[in-house]
């Protein structure tokens, strides 16, 4: 059974004078679905998100919300609700005052007003705290109350601008599960954008990856993190060591191949073989996360291992953070679970073993 989708940007343009901040993005949301728009800063991800509210016009292109073309209907046409950086919360109105506002625009009868701001109030768990104003509220406290507010008027999307920057770690990953979890419970279509590649990890049913105004890849987490498409997925989402080379055997069918680098050759398996369009003499980049490496004095397995030299350590407490010199002169990053104590000392010559499955293998024009 098809999903339905409730989104949609086609082949959407968006420029800034000379700048394109937005290149020609095709786009499907589905009911439901948490979609998180991920990148660096200066990509695109928070114009994307102006153009689905409405705040600006794309130059060439079509959003559609339920199928219905809305690229130049006003942000009060689109029935959206809207989580702010900055929560947007009015000063001078206590919490209720704050989200009953919208409802109060659309004339809704003040019985009915009420009844809706206490669900909604209960629903972020802060119905103790109606008769309070903004400053009497915690930066949690206030987040709650904007999403609230975005909740009560029933859109049929709720848009967030990086909702969580302004508040401490901890409150941070906090608010991440309930945010989540209060989008579920309400079944509402969500579009979040985030810098943050923990928040896209933890809280989406799919990311968009964007760079430079394009959608460089969509896909689930575990397939965006586990098999990037290109160096600067790989790059962007969680730590990735790379070891540039030619390769010189290749055997797609057993997914074996063997890379040439600097003083050194490597006898690889990867399970993304059959997913790059490679040959032999091609340029490579090979990517292994920084915690799939294990640490090993004498070898135990003949492929994917390489000699090193601990140049490097960090205690972080449950794990120790390695920097290992290869015979190319690259450095990689190993992260190893602390057991009982530091096996390894700087200076010692070590082996680096990973498994085939660990082993992500990209074009080197691949970024």
């Amino acid at each position: 059974m098809s999903k339905e989708v409730i989104v949609s940007l086609e082949n959407v343009t968006k420029k800034f004078g000379k700048v394109v901040a937005v290149d020609n993005v095709s786009l499907d949301i589905n009911q439901g679905e948490f979609m998180t728009l991920l990148g660096p800063s200066g990509c695109g991800k928070t114009t994307i998100l102006r153009l689905i509210a409405g705040f600006i016009k794309p130059d060439s292109g079509k959003i559609l919300i339920k199928g219905k073309d809305v690229s130049r209907k006003a942000p009060y046409e689109r029935n959206l609700g809207m989580v702010f950086q900055s929560y947007a919360l009015f000063p001078h109105m206590k919490a209720c005052e704050n989200v009953a506002f919208g409802l109060k625009l659309r004339q809704i009868k003040k019985k009915d007003i009420d009844k809706k701001v206490a669900e909604a109030l209960e629903l972020v768990q802060l119905l103790e705290c109606s008769d309070r104003y903004p400053r009497e509220l915690s930066g949690g406290q206030q987040q709650r109350i904007a999403l609230a507010r975005a909740i009560v008027t029933e859109p049929d999307v709720l848009l967030f601008d990086e909702p969580l920057s302004n508040l401490d770690f901890k409150l941070r990953q906090q608010m991440r599960f309930e945010l989540k979890a209060i989008q579920k419970r309400v079944g509402i279509t969500a579009i979040y954008v985030t810098h943050d590649q923990t928040e896209a990890l933890t809280m989406s049913d799919r990311i968009a990856v964007i760079n430079k105004g394009k959608i460089i890849q969509i896909g689930t987490p575990t397939e965006v993190y586990e098999k990037p498409r290109n160096k600067f997925v790989a790059s962007f989402i969680g730590e990735a060591n790379f070891v540039e080379g030619k390769i010189s055997k290749l055997d797609k069918k057993e997914k074996k191949l063997t890379i040439e680098i600097k003083n050194a050759v490597l006898n690889l398996e990867s399970s993304t073989l059959d997913e790059v369009a490679l040959d032999e003499k091609t340029q490579v980049f090979v990517a292994v996360r920084p915690h799939k490496f294990r640490i090993v004095k004498k070898k135990t397995q003949t492929t994917n291992i390489v000699e090193g030299k601990i140049e490097s350590l960090a205690y972080i407490g449950s794990m120790i953070k390695y920097d290992v010199s290869l015979p190319d002169g690259s450095v990689v990053k190993v992260d190893q679970p602390l057991l009982k104590k530091i096996e390894f000392k700087i200076g010692e010559t070590v082996f680096l073993e990973w498994d085939a499955d660990d082993c992500i293998v990209l074009r080197e024009n691949g970024d």
